[in-house]
């Protein structure tokens, strides 16, 4: 309490009632600082013999004066290992350097029981340099050593948690992708997805199969965003693919029945949308080929390696986002896939990477760069050589990444040709 001048409160004498000054609270005997301080204080022969202990520390471990003075080593209050851990290291130490800090320890209580302390040592010299004695402080760490344990338990059910979660969302995403893409008859496939996070669900889709007979259906897209949210709208986007696909197998309609569904479905404050590539795939010729007819929506163009060795863009201009709009504009273009051609479908997961020149984007030139580098390719070469370069880009792709490739092998199981 103060007084209205500022100057502290007197408080009474508890023995006659008077107002006493308030630095006359603040003068302890030097014995009494010592006696009740706040840690513990001993001092010890440079055997380790106790000569001096307060009160302090006395009372922590349950013991009297005269058990401990003149009677018992320093290292008799220690645990087993902390006895071992004073002798080879904590005494070793404090004779070399003379003095030794902070050190974690437990002594052992009259009763048994344990406490935690952080204990200090310093060795007192004379005037000529010679040691005389060890002064130790003692500082409870009991309420620390709770602290550590709950701190370590809080962070080992976080790693746990996040096992759990890790678990989930790979769980989930594996849910998102077809187990097992068909088989086309005279078609090669190979897929593959990266993913960015293991803490996080992508949004990437793709998939290939069968409508009626000797047709058959394939897409891969990529819904905006992550985690639950872009899984519910990636699982409604595959099956509404399919659905839509038994429907009306042309791929514009496909999209257009697409867009109706996620513009309905997500046309609140929280809109979702994605791209898409859908394909229609039917033999054409006696040759082995097919004929594709491929729609986007607003999708990173396919690129189309060729036998001779070129490779391409395919060209699908106009086409917009699917469900961000009533009437999303779907751009087609339809080609053959000629024996030795492979088609290749991604995410902008791949070209949006970063590379380690400036952090700069990996981007499309680049990968029209390594696609007429790599053709001609099969589909499992194509897929394979992605797969290098994204571990290549490493931590540079920081958002899924999949890809499908389609391949019509070359008459009698044919290999990839030598470029001249």
């Amino acid at each position: 309490m103060c007084r209205a001048d500022g100057e502290p409160h007197p408080e009474p004498d508890e023995r006659t009632g008077d107002e006493q000054p308030f630095s006359a609270l603040l003068e302890d005997s030097p014995e009494d600082l010592y006696e009740n301080a706040p840690c513990g204080y001993l001092s010890t022969l440079l055997d380790g013999q106790i000569a001096k202990v307060n009160t302090t520390l006395l009372n922590w471990l349950g013991y009297r004066r005269e058990d401990l003075v003149g009677r018992r080593r320093f290292s008799d209050l220690l645990t087993v290992g902390g006895r071992l851990y004073h002798e080879t290291h904590f005494a070793p130490l404090l004779r070399m350097q003379g003095e030794i800090s902070g050190i974690a320890l437990e002594m052992a209580a009259a009763d048994g029981s344990r406490l935690p302390v952080l204990v200090t040592s310093t060795v007192k010299t004379g005037s000529d340099g010679q040691p005389l004695l060890i002064r130790t402080t003692v500082f409870d760490a009991g309420d620390r050593r709770a602290y550590e344990k709950e701190l370590l338990r809080a962070r080992q059910d976080s790693e746990r948690e996040r096992e759990r979660l890790q678990q989930l969302t790979t769980t989930l995403q594996a849910t998102l992708l077809p187990p097992v893409l068909a088989n086309v008859p005279g078609l090669d496939v190979a897929a593959h997805y990266h993913i960015a996070s293991v803490d996080e669900v992508g949004g990437d889709f793709y998939d290939l199969f069968p409508l009626a007979a000797g047709t058959w259906g394939m897409f891969l897209g990529d819904v905006c965003g992550k985690g639950a949210e872009a899984a519910a709208v990636t699982s409604l986007t595959r099956y509404t693919l399919r659905a839509a696909a038994v429907y009306d197998p042309d791929p514009a309609e496909v999209l257009r029945n697409l867009n109706t569904v996620l513009n309905q479905e997500y046309n609140g404050t929280d809109p979702r949308f994605c791209t898409v590539l859908f394909g229609l795939l039917t033999p054409d010729g006696g040759d082995g080929g097919f004929r594709i007819t491929l729609a986007s929506g607003g999708h990173p163009p396919a690129l189309l390696l060729r036998a001779d060795g070129t490779a391409d863009f395919l060209p699908t201009p106009g086409g917009q986002l699917i469900g961000a709009l009533p009437d999303a504009g779907i751009a087609t273009t339809a080609f053959r896939l000629d024996p030795g051609d492979t088609l290749l479908l991604y995410t902008d997961g791949l070209t949006e990477a970063r590379t380690t020149v400036r952090g700069d984007r990996y981007g499309d030139d680049a990968l029209l760069g390594f696609g007429r580098a790599l053709a001609p390719s099969t589909a499992q070469s194509t897929v394979s050589a992605i797969r290098d370069l994204l571990d290549t880009l490493g931590a540079g792709v920081d958002d899924d990444a999949a890809v499908l490739a389609v391949h019509v092998p070359r008459p009698g199981g044919a290999g990839r040709p030598e470029k001249s």
